[in-house]
């Protein structure tokens, strides 16, 4: 395994064969850490959504006016993660979308000019995503935190986006099913 400053990194868990700043549909999910129920518990089949849950879904429909590269899909928050659809769109009309001036980050940190931060892809999106979220949710729970990762998946197809559209829409009526649903509600 590489080292960085003699220390063990661990790899990364995005495709190494993908650019995911790549004009595509990705299904995202994020978990709470320990996936303690931070965001709401389901009843009947719906979200009853605590503060959290409320600051979590405001914030995930912030994405597109931040990142005009990006736009959402099918999303739901759960009591301890959240589906969603972002769509890289780096064109419209043929014509390149730029950065957000009040997003563009500065050079940087050992990575300099290769720092992950000043790249427009998924993985930017999402740490976007989990900081705002953090910030204005521990003003109402201090001990609220993320899983340290998120799962992607990159959609290819129409078929696909269907199959993943439909499993978003659908997760709440399923979670009696989910193996967490009756976790710790905090940590």
């Amino acid at each position: 395994m590489e080292k960085f400053k003699n220390k063990y990194r661990i790899p990364s868990a995005r495709a190494q064969w993908w650019d995911y700043g790549n004009n595509a549909a990705y299904f995202i999910t994020i978990c709470t850490k320990n996936r303690c129920h931070f965001f709401g518990k389901i009843t009947d089949g719906r979200l009853l959504a605590y503060p959290a849950g409320d600051i979590a879904a405001n914030i995930w429909h912030e994405i597109p006016s931040v990142f005009p590269y990006a736009q959402l899909g099918a999303f739901v928050v759960m009591p301890n993660h959240i589906h969603g659809i972002v769509i890289i769109e780096k064109t419209v009309s043929g014509v390149a979308v730029p950065l957000h001036p009040a997003t563009k980050p500065q050079a940087g940190g050992f990575a300099g000019s290769n720092n992950p931060v000043l790249n427009e892809n998924l993985s930017r999106i999402v740490r976007w995503y989990k900081g705002r979220c953090s910030f204005e949710i521990r003003k109402v729970n201090p001990v609220f935190q993320w899983h340290t990762r998120f799962h992607d998946h990159i959609i290819r197809n129409d078929a696909t986006y269907q199959r993943i559209n439909d499993y978003i829409e659908n997760n709440p009526a399923n979670w009696c099913k989910d193996k967490f649903s009756e976790h710790p509600t905090l940590p």
